[in-house]
């Protein structure tokens, strides 16, 4: 029977037979020096018992105090090599996974298991909704859950995300944080452990860019510190998993834009004619060069009876994708009006009436050019809607602007397109077409690469093909300026 500090105990002793012996020894329960809680016995006399505590008590408290210290380290060593384990498993993970969801399981899986949470649940925020969104979860699946928006302050979760740092709530601890408006988790007990998961922006500063909550404790309903400082840990390897899925999603996505780009800039120049289907025995040519990877610029031309030629250019105004949806249509429209037409002006009338109500939806206007040569009564007939840059040029240098007749497509009622003519010689006269891309180009010092370069250029190369000439204005624009920051197009007839 034990006592307490210094107390002495009657001593009963038994001989070989049994029977109860007297004795006149002691037993005296006495502490450990410095070991509170530790306690040894001595049997001895008074006197020889006090002589072998002062001996025997320093002994004991060295080797118990060592033998505590060695089975603390040994905890700590234990919940380090399980902290190591873990991080080394997500580490594993994310060197192995690109899907999101994918690397959020087997995370959340892990995390589960070692901190003993029967329900576990990974949320990622998605910046187009300020919405957090469930992917990855043990105990239920994530199709119940329905996107947590970040402002809602009666979700921890949110809370959490919002504020940047962890919460947990212990419900044997009367001063722990507790859930908020009465907030039903679906969970056994009433301990959660909600963590952050972040990741450092090019600032350096981290930023949260979701949430990991665990509940439903395995044993005691409450999650110690160590656990919390293991979650932790954790969620910054997690972090790393979001950021490195949504890299990939943008870039898939930016591979499947460009790809869709490159496929609709080929149907475009696809659908702008050759200048053959004139004919062999007509000289003529056209380059187009969108700013982007489609624009608003296009050109035709059109074989007509008695031996005339049409030649058309257009610039929608603005670029880019709406732009090219407009330039569609009106190339459509154009080569079907432009066939049927007695004259360029009823050409433009018809274009107008087909497109009409899409530039008044999108806002936008179609500057163009159409002429038609008419090489047997030597006459250039044609109706121009607001096209600033189109010319003929006469042998030995003359230059003549084809001005506007009528304000463009868009801004002009049919009642406002008229047509003009000029004389034509052909084999000798040039029809030259080019947009504003070409004229307004503007290089480093802010000079304008302007209308008299383009025609002093053609000029030069008179006696070369208009293809030779076409290259040649292209070529110096290019090397004028290497900003497009608007369509190119060039359009050179000579029949």
């Amino acid at each position: 029977m034990l006592a307490s500090n210094g107390v002495q105990a009657p001593r009963v002793d038994v001989d070989p037979d049994g029977n109860v012996v007297p004795s006149d020894l002691s037993r005296f329960v006495v502490p450990v020096p410095l070991l509170e809680g530790y306690w040894y016995e001595i049997v001895e006399s008074a006197r020889e018992a006090a002589e072998t505590s002062e001996q025997l008590g320093p002994m004991l408290s060295d080797i118990l105090g060592r033998e505590r210290d060695t089975l603390r380290l040994s905890k700590q060593l234990a919940s380090l090599y399980e902290e190591i384990e873990l991080l080394y498993t997500i580490t594993e993970t994310l060197g192995r996974t690109i899907r999101l969801e994918e690397a959020a399981q087997k995370i959340v899986n892990a995390v589960s298991a070692v901190v003993g949470a029967q329900q576990a649940s990974i949320l990622v925020h998605d910046p187009d909704t300020d919405c957090l969104r469930a992917v990855a979860y043990v105990g239920r699946d994530v199709v119940r859950f329905a996107p947590l928006p970040v402002s809602d302050e009666c979700s921890i979760a949110a809370r959490v995300f919002r504020e940047g740092r962890t919460m947990m709530h212990d419900p044997r601890d009367p001063e722990s944080q507790k859930p908020e408006c009465g907030e039903d988790r679906e969970y056994r007990g009433t301990a959660f452990l909600s963590v952050p998961i972040t990741y450092p922006g090019q600032d350096g500063e981290h930023r949260p860019v979701g949430i990991i909550n665990l509940t439903d404790r395995i044993g005691t309903d409450a999650f110690s510190g160590g656990e919390r400082r293991l979650v932790q840990a954790a969620a910054s390897q997690i972090g790393a998993a979001v950021e490195n899925a949504r890299l990939v999603a943008r870039d898939l996505e930016q591979q499947r834009i460009g790809q869709e780009l490159e496929l609709a800039h080929d149907l475009q120049l696809k659908l702008l004619p050759s200048p053959a289907i004139l004919g062999s025995k007509v000289d003529a040519a056209a380059h187009f060069q969108p700013a982007e990877s489609v624009g608003g610029d296009f050109y035709n031309f059109v074989r007509l009876p008695q031996g005339r030629l049409g030649v058309m250019l257009g610039d929608v105004s603005s670029h880019g994708f709406s732009s090219a949806l407009i330039m569609a249509l009106a190339m459509s429209a154009a080569g079907i009006h432009a066939a049927e037409a007695m004259t360029p002006d009823d050409a433009l009338r018809g274009l107008l009436e087909s497109i009409g109500n899409e530039l008044a939806e999108t806002e936008m206007h179609l500057a163009v050019f159409y002429g038609v040569a008419d090489r047997a009564n030597k006459i250039l007939r044609y109706a121009n809607a607001g096209h600033p840059h189109a010319f003929k040029m006469l042998r030995g240098g003359a230059r003549e602007r084809l001005g506007a007749t009528n304000p463009p497509l868009g801004l002009a009622e049919e009642t406002d397109i008229a047509a003009s003519e000029t004389t034509w010689k052909a084999d000798e006269d040039l029809l030259v077409l080019f947009s504003d891309g070409i004229a307004d180009a503007v290089n480093e010092a802010g000079e304008q690469f302007g209308e008299d370069r383009v025609l002093d250029i053609i000029e030069h190369n008179r006696e070369s093909s208009t293809e030779q000439m076409v290259a040649g204005v292209m070529n110096a624009v290019t090397e004028f300026t290497s900003v497009i920051s608007d369509d190119r197009s060039v359009v050179i007839l000579r029949a």
